[in-house]
This record gives C-alpha cells, sequence and structure tokens, in this order.
C-alpha cells in the first residue's frame, strides 16, 4: 500500500514572514511584543476594579444616603472599563492594513539591467536588480513620492511604511504603539484613538468620585481633610494614580484628535511633512472627522486562515536593488557566473575572497619583471609567466593563497581578467565565454 508522502498543505498564518503572533488559528494577529499587552490590561483593570470595590463598601457599609446614585456611579465606572478593554483588543488583535509581499520585485519599464563594481551580493548568488528607489504618483491633483521597499518587494502605497517591529508594511501607518503590541494603521486607528479617549474619560471619572468619596468622608466624620485622606487610602491612591495617567493618555488624546482634524498621522507628523507644501489628503475639519470614524472600515488584505503552497510563499529575502543612473561602460563588468559558481564550492561569497587574496607572491614577482625590464601592464602576464599556474586555495582561516604548478595553465589568467576591470574588449569576451560554458540564472523585472 502506497504512502501518501504529499506535505500537508499550511495556511498563511503558519509561513508568514512578518513578526506578528497570530492566536486562534490565525483569526487573531498581534506583534511580537504582544506581552505588553497584559501590562496595559492590569494598569487598566486593576484601578478600575479597586475603584469598584471601593464604591461597593461604600454601598454596604457606610451609612449613605444615595445608594442608588452609588450604585448607577458603580455600573457606569465598570461599563467604562470594560468598553476601555475592548478597545484595546480591537486596537491589538486585528489586522491594522498590512499590505501582502510579493514573492518577486516588480515589473517595471523604468527596470533596467546594468551591471557596476560597486554592484553588491545577494546571499552570494545573484546580483541585485536595478529599479528607481522612488516613484511619483498623483494624489487629489498632487504629487507624492512612494518609494521602494527592499523586504516587501514592492512600492508601497500612498501614506504606506514600513514597521522595522512587525516587519510589514502598514497602510496609512501611523506608528507602533508598544502599549498595545500593534502597528496602528487604517484598520485599527478608529479603535486606538477610542481606547486612548475612553482612558481619558475614565480616569478622569475614577478621579472626581474618589475625591467625592474623600470629601464626604470629612463631613460625615466632622474632621479635616487629612484625617479623612488617612482613612480612605484607596481612594487617596486612586486619586494619586489617576492624576499621573491622565497627563500622558489625556495628552496624546488632545495629540491624535489634532492629528485627526487636519489628517495626519504620528509617522507624517514627526517628519513636518506637510510644513512646506500642502496636504493632499486634508478634506476639512468635518471631513476628516468623518473619515475616521464614520467611513467603513476597509476589508484586510490578507486571509490568514487560506491554504497555500509553502513554496509559493517563500518570499526572496530582502533583496536592495541598486539605484544607478545612466549606463555604465563595460569596462566596469563584473563576470557573475565564475563568482558565483567559486563562492558556491567554496563557501565564500566574492568580496570576500578578494579582500583575503594573499598578494605578496604576485608583488615579487612583478618588481622582478620590472628589474629585468619586462613590460608589465596592470595586471598583464606574459607568455612565460602564463605558463606557470597558481592553484587557489582557501584554508579554514578563510585566507586566500597561490601555490605554483604546472597542472592548471589558465587559472591565474581566468582569475584575474574575470575579477579585475581590464581592457574593454578582452574584459567583453571573457564575459560572452563564460555565458556560453556557464548560463547564469537572473531575476527578471
Amino acid at each position: 500500500m502506497a504512502l501518501n508522502t504529499d506535505p500537508k498543505p499550511k495556511r498563511l498564518y503558519q509561513v508568514w514572514k512578518g513578526s506578528n503572533r497570530f492566536f486562534c488559528g490565525g483569526r487573531l494577529i498581534f506583534g511580537p511584543d504582544v506581552a505588553s499587552l497584559f501590562l496595559s490590561t492590569l494598569l487598566i483593570a486593576g484601578p478600575a476594579i479597586a475603584f469598584c470595590i471601593r464604591m461597593y463598601i461604600k454601598i454596604r457599609h457606610e451609612n449613605t444616603k444615595h445608594v442608588g446614585g452609588c450604585y448607577s456611579i458603580l455600573i457606569l465606572g465598570a461599563m467604562l472599563s470594560a468598553l476601555d478593554l475592548l478597545f484595546l483588543f480591537f486596537t491589538s488583535g486585528r489586522d491594522p492594513g498590512i499590505v501582502p509581499r510579493h514573492s518577486k520585485p516588480p515589473e517595471s519599464d523604468e527596470a533596467f539591467d546594468v551591471t557596476s563594481p560597486s554592484m553588491e551580493w545577494v546571499n552570494g548568488r545573484t546580483p541585485h536588480l536595478k529599479l528607481p528607489h522612488i516613484k511619483d504618483v498623483i494624489v487629489n491633483g498632487h504629487c507624492v513620492k512612494v518609494k521602494y521597499c527592499d523586504t516587501c518587494l514592492l512600492y508601497r502605497p500612498p501614506r504606506t511604511s514600513h514597521c522595522s517591529i512587525c516587519n510589514n508594511c502598514v497602510q496609512r501607518f501611523d506608528h507602533h504603539c508598544p502599549w498595545v503590541g500593534q502597528c496602528i494603521g487604517i484598520r485599527n486607528y478608529r479603535f486606538f484613538f477610542m481606547f486612548i479617549s475612553t482612558s481619558t474619560i475614565l480616569c478622569i471619572y475614577v478621579f472626581a468620585f474618589s475625591w467625592i468619596n474623600v470629601l464626604e468622608k470629612e463631613i460625615d466624620n466632622h474632621s479635616n481633610l487629612w484625617k479623612a485622606m488617612s482613612h480612605d487610602i484607596l481612594s487617596v491612591f486612586l486619586i494619586v494614580y489617576c492624576f499621573i495617567a491622565v497627563w500622558f493618555v489625556g495628552g496624546l488624546t488632545i495629540f491624535h484628535f489634532y492629528l485627526i482634524c487636519t489628517n495626519q498621522t504620528t509617522y507624517e507628523n514627526f517628519r513636518y511633512q506637510y510644513d512646506k507644501k500642502e496636504n493632499p489628503y486634508n478634506r476639512g475639519t468635518a471631513g476628516n472627522l468623518g473619515e475616521i470614524f464614520f467611513s467603513k472600515i476597509p476589508p484586510s488584505l490578507n486571509n490568514f486562515r487560506s491554504f497555500v503552497e509553502e513554496s509559493e510563499h517563500m518570499v526572496v529575502e530582502a533583496v536592495t536593488p541598486n539605484f544607478v543612473e545612466g549606463h555604465i561602460s563595460s569596462k566596469e563588468k563584473i563576470d557573475i557566473e565564475m563568482g558565483n559558481r567559486l563562492g558556491e564550492d567554496t563557501g565564500y561569497s566574492l568580496p570576500e575572497i578578494l579582500r583575503n587574496l594573499d598578494y605578496n607572491d604576485l608583488e615579487d614577482e612583478l618588481k622582478i619583471k620590472q628589474e629585468e625590464g619586462r613590460p608589465i601592464g596592470p595586471f598583464f602576464l606574459d607568455d612565460q609567466e602564463m605558463k606557470k599556474s597558481a592553484d587557489i586555495s582557501i584554508p579554514r582561516d578563510g585566507i586566500v593563497r597561490t601555490e605554483q604548478s604546472s597542472a592548471s595553465e589558465n587559472g591565474v589568467r581566468e582569475f584575474m581578467q574575470n575579477y579585475t576591470a581590464g581592457n574593454e574588449t578582452d574584459t567583453m569576451e571573457k564575459n560572452e565565454e563564460c555565458c556560453n560554458s556557464h548560463p547564469t540564472k537572473s531575476l527578471s523585472l
């Protein structure tokens, strides 16, 4: 009986390349610092529970004349606390607007394939492809620049930025909030603002009624304020706690209300993006408020529970394209195939090999030739010298050494002509020979 060896299909969240953490089978998505969510929950729920306990004690054990009012205060405080925690989890546990990654660089008419000595290497295999770093798009009649993301292999849509913590491109990226453990973007900004504004209201609410409890105790006991405070330590603690907290959440609420009214993000505001030019997204105060609070939240661009072939979602590692201007002459071309083959066989990349090359013997031979009066050019060896071959060895220390032998006549010639910028015609001929004997693989734009 034949066994089924086909791999079990995986869901998208199981092969996701970002730093996010998923729960409930990919239904909930959090940032990598999701542990901070528990701290935020404790900072909200702790004082809220303490306030509810204080009000319950006042109703049950103190001869209060307004029992119905105390119950109303208790219930309203509990509702504000629950609503605040609900907005917190809505902010933290949903897709903030992640842009799906591409598995290969985009095809572009502006892309061109030019090699240069400054070409870097991707994992010692493929040269970086040339793409314009910035493109111009028109938004509401204004020219807006969009940048190419090296990690996600795409041009970021307007107002999109790459979060270095979550390792994702996020639409209308505002900031990464460590208190909720999630990026704040187009799909959770509304809940984030409701969270901080509810936290501000809750702080003011608890602060006010804690003072009322202290003042009522002062009146009931016919004592001064200090004695009343000494007999109600819990209320004093809540007063101090809420007084400190309201400066943070209150200031944050005011700041984000200003951003909403001017249709800015925190990222844009901190970069002074609209100080010297008009904001193309500003619709006026009423329009901006309507966009945030009354517009439909766009659906997620990712179905994290969908089944995918793992090979289909294997994204090329961060490919940093070379952004060059103009055409580079063929003198500057490097034999990519030769470098790839040497790097793969030895485990060392071409730049590392060239840096570690031992040139002592070569310099001594050039000095002898110069003393004898034989003509030498840059990296030129005559026929007599070319009869001597060089075996290239890479020991464990990573230093490349050459040993004279008669086993290979063309070793030095091929090595020096393939990795140095020599005569233009000779270099082009060598490149053609290498391409014919060793076809290379390149990413297509």
